[in-house]
């Protein structure tokens, strides 16, 4: 797992300009056109794969919280749902011909705050009947010190002097493939066109905060394990008036010590006797809405399902429509009797003894005498 902070030296409370600072001072010893040493160039890649990440308030947060796994690319290729990633530093260094970077400044404009995801794990009964969780949430939200400008009260944004707000800075850079002219965004101002010389204290100019929240929960019966929840605009607030992202909510359900649910059925074994099993019976068993009468007929069978309708999992969305509860008979045969059980078994058996007995057949003279 890479470590931003380490690729560019620099402390996990490293403010924006000093990660600035050691990103320039960096790449400018690792260029491929200034260095020639084997490995130089791999290096300078990972110094520009972290600055891409430590530079950005939303992605930092996310690799803070979540390390790489946070980054939507586990460490390999960066997210790029906003254009940004690799795309930005392949344009720094290496695009030419007018290319995307030609077509204006990136991110000027409002930028929507990036989706969250909370993992939530909840109990077998919580899932069936639906429950309210409170939990804590860290996100980003807007400044309430300067409104998500960045800046001091009293001071604004002021004109980008080294691209005069263009967002974009050209270069001719020599290569073995001749000269090129590069169009990149602007390393002072990162794109916006904007500088802020006296920023906020309270975010150092980023114009977002990283706070920690409450925030109630409604889950509805009939979840499962893996049911995803969306909650809108709960997740990262967004930049220069940009929507917030959504939270995500992904839910786990805790194994339940008699129960086991199949989509909407719930299952479960009925344990019973051989003579309730031969004889029938009414006996209370457990469900999920409590203590319920359930009916042994007569002569049931050793894995024999028994059903209580209505009694199982309300369907997601529907929770009026609700699935059985289905009961697997598990008859129990005794290992040892007393003296009396004995004797009225073996009386018992006897008596199916005789009564399936056939009489013997007659035949011959005494069969002729006596109808045979």
């Amino acid at each position: 797992m890479a470590d931003y902070y380490a690729q560019l030296g620099v402390g996990r409370d490293a403010d924006a300009d000093t990660i600035k600072r050691a990103y320039r001072r960096l790449a400018r010893q690792y260029h491929p056109d200034v260095n020639k040493d084997p490995g130089a160039e791999d290096r300078f890649k990972e110094i520009g794969r972290a600055y891409e990440v430590l530079s950005d308030p939303q992605t930092k947060a996310r690799f803070d919280q979540f390390g790489e796994a946070g980054l939507g690319g586990g460490g390999g290729a960066p997210d790029m749902g906003d254009m940004g990633g690799f795309a930005d530093l392949f344009e720094t260094f290496f695009s030419g011909f007018g290319g995307a970077a030609a077509g204006g400044p990136r991110r000027r404009g409002p930028r929507q705050g990036d989706d969250l995801r909370l993992d939530l794990t909840i109990d077998f009964s919580e899932a069936v009947f639906g429950v309210e969780k409170e939990v804590q949430l860290r996100h980003l939200e807007t400044c309430g010190t300067c409104s998500g400008s960045g800046a001091k009260a009293g001071s604004g944004p002021t004109t980008c002097g080294t691209c005069s707000g263009a967002g974009q800075v050209r270069r001719a850079t020599r290569t073995p493939f001749g000269s090129f002219t590069q169009v990149a965004p602007c390393p002072t101002c990162e794109g916006t066109g904007q500088t802020i010389a006296d920023p906020c204290i309270a975010c150092q100019g980023q114009g977002l905060q990283q706070v920690t929240k409450k925030l109630r929960i409604n889950i509805p019966g009939g979840v499962d394990t893996g049911t995803r929840l969306r909650v809108a605009n709960e997740g990262n607030a967004g930049q220069r008036g940009g929507s917030p992202g959504d939270l995500y909510v992904f839910l786990g359900v805790r194994a339940h010590p008699e129960l086991r649910r199949e989509g909407t059925t719930i299952l479960s074994e009925l344990p019973i006797s051989y003579l309730q099993a031969i004889l029938g019976d009414t006996i209370e068993v457990e469900t999920v809405d409590g203590k319920e009468s359930l009916e042994i007929p007569p002569g049931t069978q050793p894995g024999a399902v028994l059903t209580l309708k209505g009694k199982g999992v309300p369907r997601l969305g529907n929770p009026v429509a609700r699935g059985n509860h289905q009961f697997t008979a598990k008859v129990h045969v005794p290992t040892r009797l007393s003296g009396e059980e004995r004797q009225l078994l073996e009386q018992l058996a006897g008596h199916h003894s005789r009564k399936d007995q056939k009489p013997p057949h007659k035949s011959g003279l005494f069969g002729g005498l006596f109808g045979g």
